[in-house]
Parts: C-alpha cells; sequence; structure tokens
C-alpha cells in the first residue's frame, strides 16, 4: 500500500502544479455554489437538501473530468511505462491514481462545509441529513471516480476517456429517472443499477449498509476492470 500512497502523493502535486486543479474546483464551486444560494435566496428555504439532490448529476459531470487524465496522459506521454518500471504493481498505480482524484473531490466537497455553516447562521441546521448528504456525495464521488479511471486506462486520448467516464457515470444516474417508464420486470434492477436511488435516503439521513456496499461495490469492480486493462499491454 506504500507504493500506492506514493503513487498518490505524485499525482496530487501534478494536479496542483498544474491549472487542472484549480479550474476544476472553481467550476465546481460557482456551480454548487449558484444551486445552493438559489434555493437558500430564492427558494426561500435555508436547508441543504436542494444542494444535495443535484449533486449525482453535477458530479457526473465533473468527476469524469477529473479522471479522464489519470491515465490517460501518462499513455499518452509515455510516462507509464517509466512509471511502471519503478517496484510498483499495476493495481498500486491505479489504486494511488484512484486516491489522488478523491484527495482532491474530498478538497472540493471540504469548501462547500461552508454551506452548512450558512444554513446554522440563518436557522436550525438538520444535522442527520446534513452528516448522511456529505457522505453520500463522495460516495457517489468515489463511484464516479473509480468509473473515470476505469475509462482512463482504455485510451491515450483524454477527451474520448471523458466521454467514456461521463456516459457511464451519467447512465447510472439517468436510471433512477427512466424506471417510471421501464417495465415492470425491469424497474427493481434499474433502481438498484442507480446511484440517485441508493443517495435519495443518505439525503434524508438514512444511512443503509446496503447503499455504502453499492458504492463500494462500484468501485472495486472499477477499479479491478481498470487494473485487468493496465495489465492487458502485457499480452500484446
Amino acid at each position: 500500500m506504500t507504493a500506492a500512497l506514493t503513487v498518490a502523493k505524485r499525482e496530487i502535486r501534478t494536479y496542483f502544479n498544474s491549472p487542472i486543479a484549480y479550474i476544476v474546483i472553481t467550476v465546481f464551486m460557482l456551480l454548487s455554489g449558484y444551486l445552493f444560494f438559489s434555493s437558500l435566496f430564492i427558494e426561500r428555504q435555508a436547508e441543504l437538501r436542494s444542494y444535495f439532490n443535484l449533486m449525482p448529476l453535477l458530479l457526473s459531470f465533473i468527476v469524469p473530468a477529473m479522471a479522464m487524465r489519470l491515465i490517460a496522459e501518462e499513455k499518452a506521454s509515455g510516462s507509464l511505462e517509466m512509471l511502471i518500471t519503478m517496484p510498483v504493481r499495476d493495481w498500486q498505480v491505479i489504486v494511488g491514481k484512484f486516491l489522488a482524484g478523491m484527495a482532491l473531490l474530498a478538497a472540493m466537497v471540504g469548501l462547500t462545509l461552508f454551506y452548512a455553516v450558512t444554513v446554522m447562521l440563518v436557522g436550525p441546521l438538520d444535522k442527520g441529513p446534513a452528516i448522511g448528504g456529505y457522505l453520500g456525495i463522495l460516495l457517489v464521488g468515489g463511484a464516479y471516480m473509480a468509473i473515470g479511471v476505469m475509462a482512463s486506462t482504455l485510451t491515450r486520448n483524454q477527451i474520448v476517456a471523458f466521454i467514456i467516464g461521463f456516459a457511464i457515470s451519467f447512465s447510472l444516474y439517468l436510471f433512477y429517472r427512466l424506471v417510471p417508464f421501464m417495465p415492470e420486470s425491469l424497474r427493481p434492477m434499474l433502481a438498484y443499477l442507480s446511484v440517485e436511488s441508493h443517495f435519495d435516503g443518505m439525503s434524508r439521513g438514512i444511512i443503509d449498509s446496503r447503499d455504502v456496499i453499492y458504492y463500494l461495490s462500484v468501485m472495486v469492480v472499477s477499479l479491478v476492470i481498470a487494473t485487468v486493462s493496465l495489465e492487458s499491454r502485457k499480452w500484446k
């Protein structure tokens, strides 16, 4: 695990030594800020519910953009082979890249704690939904990040990696919206596969182990596929 942490630290430095992290954080804060303050001042609702409700959709755009370069850029620049020659295994590279992306995501989400403080200044904050909502955001983001890392291993082109990551992430978000229009036999499966159906309870303060297991399963499966994809270069 030490090697994975070394890869993560290297990647975090790369993030913050370039404009990428600052651009992504700025875009995220502007969009999330608009969602929160429009609810606070326009709808006059001193709560985080409206902000939480749109996070699965917003993150389906933001997170693939954060993850698209993690492996694809290494492939395009040729630095991946140099990285692999170091005493580090393929799975450690994948886990390290994932952890770096999650560190940036956690930093972004941490900045939005300002919204919770704002609600506390205006009125009482319902702590259960707030804690559940922020945990849910990190889990949704983690699932999207793992999918983004997987997509980044499939191509050298960052734009293609973004499109693949976004397509899968947005599909998992969209499934819940499609449930009412699907045949009765497909509804339970689509509801289970949807990231939003598992997030809904958390945003209301209900933390169910089945929802946590769902997100962790998406992360593990995606990272395993990413590892196999990275190892496939040895078979050619």
